[in-house]
């Protein structure tokens, strides 16, 4: 799987949620982790745009998406 998420935004994030030291290897786990969820809303959320009658997805999509998921 090609990485998506950049390392240093994920590693900072965790870091302003409390975590003192943060490895690599949960750094990784983290974008793998994103990158799964991030697919799977964003496929539900093509359903609701294709049930809309569209071809751009929009904010709405998602928000009901993950409402959904």
């Amino acid at each position: 799987m090609t990485k998506v998420f950049a390392w240093s935004p994920i590693r900072e994030l965790m870091k302003e949620s409390g975590a003192e030291m943060v490895s690599k290897d949960a750094v990784d786990r983290m974008i793998e982790f994103l990158e799964v969820e991030a697919k799977k809303i964003t496929n539900k959320a093509l359903e609701m745009t294709r049930h809309s009658g569209r071809k751009k997805l929009i904010a709405d999509d998602i928000k009901l998406a993950l409402e959904l998921l």
